[in-house]
């Protein structure tokens, strides 16, 4: 992040710690001087500053790689600031083209309205609730007409537009672009005005679109919002983003003895990233155990607490207490520190592999046939979980494979 130069008011040690809270883990903050000037007239005047997240519910689950940025606005909202948590009830029938090269189907108004409270519910696991406004774009979209949709258009170019990477792309490459998918960022800049927000928070990804927030709020005489963009966090593998369609994630709605699994299951170097962007402990309290661990005390340690801290959240204490041990009883002492990391290639088409083979392929068997006779006898796991079924086949994704009590590889196939 490009150094900002020094504000020309006086900066409170109060309005310093919120802005470390509002940098930690973040990729940008635009701009940096514009937030301090709001963090100190709040500050000044007790009134909280309006932070905004908007969410379209185009699926109805979330995992935890969506809850870095919804982490995010729990900090902010425990500095005093009002969360907004704005569904994309509007905004969805649109169809976000952020990051894609073909035109996405708009679901249903239905389909939105089930996805939207489960959304709703599962982020409450993260958010205070009591603290949340809850607001859905369609409150000003269904309202805004015709009229009001072409006066919106009129303040944006087709030029700028273009400059958005996915247009780009997709334009020279000859892939249709529809022209009601100019309006996804033209209203999502618009909810900024409706709800005259001074913060939007968003992926990497979003940059575009919450850009086109501060632009709108200019044009309509309103004090420009800031942006905030959050990273997009690595998957199991600790290569590719969180997704369920690679079979890297960890569903927040998951039974907790499978996400304290997952999370043992990552490597030592991704679990740092993961305390950055998910843990609720301070910076400093995270640099004392790093600190700990680079002299001489055992990573799994840190990676246990981590662990139970996630599983907690989205469960309880002794839910956690009681994942902890279940592993230990499961895998009779966990996964080694040392643990080979494997990744192999599913080939052409990314046809799935068969139990025996891969662990014929990795080393933990002779031949497939020993893996066959290895699962009869009980003596091979998958992520912990006993293999029963011969016929088992893997897709791409990052698995912990366990045979007998000392022999491990994770791996990744892609």
């Amino acid at each position: 992040m490009t150094p900002s130069k020094k504000p020309e008011f006086s900066v409170s040690d109060r309005v310093k710690e919120a802005l470390a809270v509002t940098l930690r883990g973040c990729e940008e903050l635009i701009p940096q001087d514009d937030w301090l000037k709001k963090l100190a007239r709040s500050e000044a005047t007790g009134s909280p500053l309006r932070i905004k997240l908007g969410l379209d519910p185009t699926a109805p689950d979330i995992h935890i790689g969506h809850t870095v940025v919804l982490n995010k606005m729990r900090q902010l909202q425990d500095l005093g600031h009002t969360v907004i948590f704005l569904i994309g009830d509007f905004t969805t029938l649109i169809g976000d083209p952020s990051g894609r090269n073909t035109t996405r189907p708009p679901l249903t108004r239905e389909q939105i309205e089930v996805n939207a409270q489960t959304y709703y519910r599962q982020a409450s696991m993260v958010l205070d609730p009591s603290k949340t406004e809850i607001r859905y774009n369609s409150e000003w979209g269904d309202s805004l007409g015709s009229r009001g949709m072409i006066e919106l258009a009129a303040k944006y170019t087709v030029a700028r537009m273009m400059e958005r990477n996915d247009f780009h792309d997709r334009f020279h490459a000859g892939t249709s672009i529809s022209v009601h998918e100019f309006l996804y960022p033209l209203m999502q800049g618009y909810d900024s005005v409706a709800l005259k927000s001074d913060l939007e928070l968003g992926g990497t990804d979003q940059k575009f679109n919450l850009l086109m927030g501060r632009h709108l709020q200019s044009e309509y005489g309103q004090e420009p919002q800031c942006i905030l963009t959050m990273p997009l966090l690595e998957g199991l593998d600790g290569v590719e983003k969180m997704s369920k369609s690679k079979n890297n994630y960890i569903g927040i709605s998951e039974d907790a003895n499978t996400m304290f699994a997952k999370v043992l299951s990552i490597s030592d170097v991704l679990m740092w990233r993961w305390y950055t962007l998910l843990s609720f402990q301070s910076e400093s309290d995270i640099a004392k155990l790093r600190a700990e661990v680079l002299a001489g005390r055992n990573p799994k340690e840190a990676k246990v607490a981590l662990a139970k801290e996630i599983t907690a959240r989205f469960h309880n204490a002794a839910a956690a207490d009681a994942a902890e041990q279940d592993f230990i009883n499961r895998s009779k002492g966990g996964i080694p520190d040392d643990i080979a990391e494997i990744s192999l290639s599913l080939g052409e088409g990314g046809a799935a592999v068969g139990i025996g083979t891969l662990l014929k392929s990795v080393g933990l068997a002779a031949s497939s046939g020993e893996g066959h006779r290895l699962i009869d006898g009980g003596g091979v796991r998958v992520d912990s979980s006993v293999v029963s079924d011969k016929g088992l086949k893997l897709s791409a994704g990052t698995y912990v494979l366990q045979v007998g009590k000392r022999k491990f590889a994770r791996v990744t196939l892609a």
